[in-house]
């Protein structure tokens, strides 16, 4: 009899313990990595958990008992990972639609003829001048700082702000002037032709409130720029950017022409584009900050070479 007490007692005292064990999951998701953590205590259980949502972050866990020693337990989370979903917060909406825009508008697929122009450099290769990509890459950044390139940037941030504010006197005059500051007679159908067709598409396809009263208050025909800073405007595309996209689409352009005429491989191509990338945010920075009194060029070359165009035996290109 006693031994079977004591095998019953034995039995009631597992019970009781078996009844007062609590079992704890705590399940936690960090990033791509799931942690799974199992506690058993006889008595109250304290967790603390820190989760800091961050890469390479340590999660601690704390556990406490009043019969037992305080366990720490540390997991260390698993980087993000580029699956991981992109949040809707991270472009506006606004901020969507303008960078939308500005890569249609100045993609080579916008149908405003640029393939068919080349600015003189035909000319320039068949003087000599432009034989391989160093001499691209010299001519190019030359006429980019310090001759159309800087001049059409700067037509183009004064046009933007005169139809921001709903100044058409001075819109007027800057395009007044940006037409008249083209030096060949080559170089102003390239410009004219491209801008009108731009000014019509942009009507046609993205019109916008106040549009057909800049372009009518304008009066002549819009150089490109003077166009692309008009268009723009009206639509309520930042003017930076904007900018940049323009001087990239023009660099583009005159590296398209040149690969067809030296010839370049594509290899090559991009290998002058990606030696123009700081000239071109150079520039910009300059028309930034410019005026109408900084215009001016000093690439006498390259002028002479778009009035020599149109006395060439063969030619690929209008201008």
């Amino acid at each position: 009899m006693p031994a079977m007490r004591m095998v019953t007692m034995t039995m009631r005292i597992t019970t009781t313990a078996m009844s007062t064990t609590i079992m704890v999951t705590i399940t936690m998701t960090i990033t791509a990595m799931t942690i799974t953590v199992t506690i058993i205590m006889v008595t109250t259980i304290t967790i603390t958990i820190m989760l800091h949502m961050i890469m390479a972050t340590v999660t601690t866990i704390t556990t406490t008992s009043i019969a037992t020693t305080p366990t720490i337990t540390t997991a260390t989370s698993m980087l993000m990972t580029t699956n991981e979903p992109v949040s809707t917060g991270d472009l506006a909406g606004r901020e969507a639609a303008a960078l939308y825009r500005l890569m249609t508008w100045l993609s080579p697929a916008f149908p405003v003829g640029g393939f068919s122009y080349s600015s003189g450099i035909e000319w320039a290769v068949e003087a000599g001048d432009i034989i391989d990509t160093a001499t691209l890459a010299d001519w190019l950044d030359a006429m980019l700082g310090d001759g159309s390139g800087l001049c059409d940037a700067i037509f183009l941030v004064h046009a933007y702000r005169a139809a921001e504010a709903g100044e058409e006197a001075c819109l007027r005059e800057v395009a007044e002037l940006a037409g008249a500051f083209v030096p060949s007679r080559e170089r102003q159908l390239e410009t004219t032709s491209q801008g009108r067709a731009f000014i019509d598409i942009a009507r046609a396809a993205w019109d916008a409130d106040g549009l057909d009263a800049m372009v009518a208050g304008c009066g002549a025909p819009l150089v490109y720029p003077v166009a692309v800073g008009v268009v723009a405007a009206t639509h309520g595309v930042p003017l930076a950017p904007t900018l940049h996209a323009f001087l990239h689409a023009l660099v583009s352009n005159w590296i398209s022409a040149a690969s067809r005429l030296i010839p370049l491989g594509q290899t090559d191509s991009q290998r002058v584009l990606a030696r123009l990338e700081a000239a071109v945010a150079a520039t910009a920075g300059r028309a930034l900050n410019a005026t109408l009194d900084d215009l001016g060029g000093a690439t006498f070359r390259a002028d002479l070479a778009s009035l020599r165009h149109e006395t060439q035996y063969t030619r690929l290109f209008r201008s």
